[in-house]
């Protein structure tokens, strides 16, 4: 196993994938790719294949769940020297108070992946594990309506199932590394394009998907099955291209236009206010409420504050500074109210949508048609994700594509000058784009998308 102070230097660069084999021989699928760490359930703890996987530097993550059995199974995994316990489900205090208590003195590390409502934010790394995470979220896709049409969401848009609006918050709220475990639906064939959007979904917010396979994909691909090893190669070639370009790690989310919130109003749920954001192609940076200050607000030109009431008087300070420094404040209507949540809650529902419509107004009134980082033509059915470089001296535009076809003559106006603009994808090699000047900024054409492409701008 590798020693336990280089395992823990590395524990930030670890992509996890979830396991399904005891055989030695099957890690063998693992060589050339930028996996290098596997979670298993306790059945399939078994000493020869973690022997193997220590002999190959891949780490081993051993999976448990709330229950009478939690310590025990804790002690087993630390005793099989794993290098760290995965608590995964419905957990409350006293289940991670139990996994830290049973792992203390082991050199195992303890991770917890809760539900999205029981995730613990504004605590320390010590008390809530070295990675922020989730088991649970939406399996990323367009929503499709009975007889095969494309349904629209709230902004009348195609409705794109995507984690990244929650991933965001979380990446915001939190400086360690965050990973979703969102497993394939149950008795359900994906084709290969969903894996990669489910891996691009959530690094476009800067997260890590534990990556899985359907059941019959992962048969296929343990039998060595052609076709099956060509999708693992696919994926393990879009995981790759993330890792090849790690400067990109660096860069930060980059808008005029910002969004206070925290879990009491929708942060921690799939299809809330952030994603109606982005469905509309409204570049935003979100900026929990807990970390509101001058220097978090440097750069907004707009805000949308949802939750005015929840702001200490040092935040309210920063705020009230703002609007006098000529930003424009966005706040609700008197005296409405964020919709109740419940604890089990993923997504936002169309009643709870609905509910949000006075505020929805005025945030289409405060942000249609206006640039704050990037706007995309040519777009239905693809998210963005903009970044700049901590000099701001280039900027990212991530572009992913939720489609099941590609995407052509695609426009993306940026805002400001920029000399040069290459473009990246993990399935062809860069090419430099033409710029040209528009209004506050620079225009680039993209002839062709097929799941994920990324522009780079200096």
């Amino acid at each position: 196993m590798l020693p336990a102070f280089l395992l823990l230097a590395a524990l930030p660069a670890w992509i996890p994938a979830r396991w399904h084999s005891i055989d030695p021989r099957s890690l063998d699928l693992l060589s050339g790719t930028p996996v290098n760490c596997v979670l298993l359930e306790e059945p399939l703890w078994n000493p020869a294949f973690l022997q193997e996987a220590g002999k190959r530097n891949i780490a081993t993550l051993g999976v448990v769940h709330p229950g009478a059995e939690l310590p025990q199974q804790a002690r087993r995994a630390a005793g099989l020297q794993m290098n760290g316990v995965v608590l995964e489900g419905e957990i409350d205090p006293a289940d991670a108070q139990q996994l830290r208590a049973a792992l203390t003195g082991s050199g195992t590390k303890g991770i917890e992946l809760p539900s999205l409502r029981g995730i613990r934010l504004g605590i320390s790394i010590e008390t809530s594990g070295p990675i922020v995470g989730t088991w649970q979220g939406v399996w990323p896709c367009i929503e499709i309506e009975y007889a095969g049409g494309t349904a629209a969401g709230p902004t009348s848009s195609p409705w794109v199932h995507t984690n990244t609006g929650f991933l965001r918050f979380l990446r915001a709220a939190s400086d360690a590394p965050v990973w979703i475990g969102v497993s394939p639906r149950p008795h359900t064939a994906y084709p290969p394009e969903r894996y990669l959007q489910a891996i691009c979904d959530a690094a476009l917010a800067g997260a890590r998907w534990i990556l899985e396979f359907d059941e019959d994909l992962r048969g296929r691909l343990l039998r060595g099955e052609p076709q099956a090893v060509q999708t693992w190669q696919r994926a393990a070639r879009y995981l790759r291209y993330f890792e090849d370009h790690r400067e990109w790690l660096d860069f930060r989310p980059f808008s005029r236009f910002g969004v206070v919130e925290d879990a009491s109003t929708g942060a921690l749920l799939a299809g809330g206010l952030l994603d109606m954001l982005a469905s509309q192609r409204t570049t935003q940076r979100v900026i929990p409420t807990r970390r509101v200050s001058p220097e978090a607000l440097r750069g907004i030109r707009v805000l949308l504050n949802v939750d005015p009431d929840s702001m200490s008087a040092s935040q309210r300070r920063a705020i009230e500074d703002f609007v006098r420094a000529g930003g424009e404040l966005v706040s609700p209507p008197a005296k409405w109210r964020f919709p109740p949540l419940s604890e089990q809650q993923v997504v936002l529902t169309r009643q709870q949508a609905g509910e949000l419509q006075d505020l929805w107004e005025l945030i289409y009134n405060a942000t249609a048609r206006k640039n704050f980082g990037a706007r995309t033509f040519n777009t239905a059915g693809m998210l963005s994700s903009v970044l700049a470089a901590p000099d701001g001296k280039s900027l990212l535009v991530h572009l992913l594509n939720y489609t099941d076809f590609p995407v052509e003559s695609i426009t993306v106006q940026v805002l400001g000058t920029w000399k040069r603009a290459r473009l990246y994808s993990p399935e062809a090699p860069p090419q430099e784009l033409p710029v040209y000047p528009v209004k506050d900024g620079t225009g680039v054409d993209i002839e062709r998308i097929a799941v994920l492409a990324t522009i780079r701008l200096d």
